[in-house]
């Protein structure tokens, strides 16, 4: 039984995926993905790329994800599994190209410049 072992990244979040032949349980830091991601639309985010492929009785999936908020640690994690199933079967990488998932979302929180309020915003111009 081979382990495949890929990350997915999104924001500040890191997601190292091990997807193994299974039964279909997925586990994020210990925890079921019920447990974790409580939100309805979070355990969907992170499953999306095994039901591209209706696979998801056919993998058992463990997750260590850490750092950004549960939207980003839910993409990263899709994106990790996407990965991990392209290097299993490298005929399903056009299905989940078309789908999306095999992009990495670089977009990353601007940062703060001195001399201003925020990563954009300027004090208030006062003319006199």
């Amino acid at each position: 039984m081979q382990i495949i072992n890929t990350i997915g990244r999104r924001k500040t979040s890191i997601a190292r995926v091990y997807v193994k032949p299974g039964k279909g349980d997925i586990i994020i830091n210990d925890r079921e993905l019920k447990d974790y991601f409580l939100s309805e639309i979070h355990q969907t985010l992170a499953k999306q790329a095994l039901a591209a492929l209706k696979l998801e009785e056919s993998y058992d999936v463990t997750v260590n994800v850490e750092g950004g908020g549960i939207t980003g640690q839910a993409e990263a994690v899709r994106l990790g599994i996407a990965r991990a199933l392209v290097e299993i079967s490298p005929e399903n990488k056009p299905t989940l190209r078309k789908e999306g998932f095999m992009t990495r979302d670089s977009r990353m929180v601007e940062r703060k410049k001195p001399g201003r309020r925020k990563a954009r915003k300027k004090f208030q111009f006062s003319k006199r």
